[in-house]
């Protein structure tokens, strides 16, 4: 007799997230646009045949997702928003939060965005981005002896001018997303580490390789260094079983005798 599958018992969707679905689908198709407005509260209870709360329910979490705003005595329905970078930030949270992500996950798509945001900048950047990062780098020199917050403060600032100089919104958002959520998991560790200050020695140095690469427009070093870089940082922290798969986007040793 063949082993049975375990089944898990359904879950009723709620009459609200219905809803929601619905008015997420029109606007991720044009039906709605920025600035347009949805129809008022009675309005919609007749289309969609729910009660009142049941939209009321709706339109707050819509509203919590920043797709529409809502006005008190506006006699208009909810004002669909416009894409903003916060709104994809909340979501790309909730994303991280739900699928209960590994570390080395997370660790895998920052390496992956950082590399790319900083060959993008190698490229990109302006004198006044490259400026912002040599003040970020000086700012981590500084905090070597101030301790894990003011370093991470400054490398912060590094990575935001990076970012910027990679003129690219969405590595902007992911990459601050996915770099809170990693540091929410293992900043305390860090902090409390017996060699944190060697950890922050090493993560400068690194640092100013990245920076030589992109003053230089050597957009491939600079991703090879950020790359480096994160590992070395963050790989202790992640099982040994799992950290093939940051070692599989480090650029392999070249072959002895290669010129």
């Amino acid at each position: 007799m063949t082993d049975q599958p375990a089944f898990e018992q359904v879950r009723p969707v709620r009459l609200y997230e219905r809803i929601v679905e619905q008015v997420e689908a029109a606007i991720a198709n044009g039906e709605l646009v920025p600035g347009q407005h949805l129809p008022s509260e009675r309005e919609l209870v007749a289309q969609f045949g729910t009660s009142r709360a049941t939209v009321r329910e709706a339109l707050r979490v819509l509203e919590s997702n920043g797709l529409v705003r809502s006005r008190p005595g506006d006699p208009n329905g909810p004002e669909v928003l416009p894409f903003t970078a916060r709104g994809l930030s909340k979501q790309l949270r909730r994303l991280a939060r739900a699928e209960e992500l590994t570390l080395a996950q997370l660790l895998v798509s920052r390496m992956m965005l950082d590399a790319t945001a900083n060959r993008l900048a190698a490229v990109l950047r302006t004198a006044e981005q490259l400026a912002d990062m040599e003040a970020a780098i000086d700012g981590m020199r500084v905090a070597l002896d101030l301790g894990y917050d003011a370093f991470g403060e400054a490398d912060l600032a590094f990575h935001e001018a990076v970012a910027a100089a990679s003129g690219n919104t969405m590595i902007q958002v992911s990459n601050e997303v996915v770099r809170d959520t990693v540091l929410s998991v293992i900043s305390d560790r860090i902090a409390h580490a017996r060699n944190s200050k060697a950890l922050m020695r090493r993560s400068l140095e690194h640092h100013e390789q990245v920076l030589d690469a992109i003053r230089s427009g050597d957009g491939p070093e600079a991703a090879r260094a950020s790359l480096q870089s994160l590992y070395d940082y963050y790989a202790g922290y992640v099982p040994a079983v799992e950290r093939r798969a940051l070692r599989a986007l480090l650029d392999p040793a070249p072959p002895t005798g290669a010129g």
